[in-house]
């Protein structure tokens, strides 16, 4: 059975196209094309499930159509439509030498120099040229790569330098 936490959101499957069986997939992290994966995880009434991918193609920089192994009509693709897509950590971790910003949430933030835990990353929001962690209570942290000192994929930390006074604004 695949866990929640092994797993992280990339993205969601949309309408059926044709009658062989694809359906369009739009996506935020394109990882299941830079690492080799043959397969993707969809939530089908809250159980993860790997579904085994025979071939995609891209139809912008956020959509392509996936055709899965054993979905051969139209009808069944359409079965699949609004499933949320996952894909696992492990393989993610293997294949790139830096985390995609959607593997990250679910990581938890650590004060540096003292250690403290600040919260988990809850979304990340990427709707500005300014990428921001949002923390489960709402607090919001800049993404930014001078703040960050380390990430732990395995501990799954990110250790940061938190500017002074941000997180009084709580």
């Amino acid at each position: 059975m695949i866990k929640q936490e092994e797993v992280y959101k990339i993205g969601r499957l949309g309408k059926s196209h044709g009658v062989k069986g694809e359906v369009s997939f739009q996506f935020d992290d394109d990882i299941f094309d830079r690492v080799d994966a043959d397969y993707l995880v969809l939530d089908i009434d809250g159980i993860l499930v790997p579904f085994f991918m025979e071939e995609y193609r891209f139809r912008s920089d956020t959509i392509c159509l996936v055709k899965f192994k054993n979905i051969d009509t139209q009808q069944r693709a359409q079965e699949l439509t609004g499933c949320d897509v996952f894909f696992p950590r492990s393989l993610a971790e293997e294949g790139d030498e830096m985390p995609s910003l959607s593997m990250l949430v679910g990581f938890e933030i650590i004060s540096v120099p003292d250690g403290s835990a600040i919260g988990k990353i809850a979304a990340i929001d990427d709707s500005t040229a300014n990428i921001l962690f949002e923390l489960e209570d709402g607090t919001l942290i800049p993404a930014n790569d001078d703040l960050i000192e380390m990430i732990d994929a395995d501990q799954q930390q990110i250790k940061m330098e938190i500017p002074q006074g941000l997180l009084a604004l709580r």
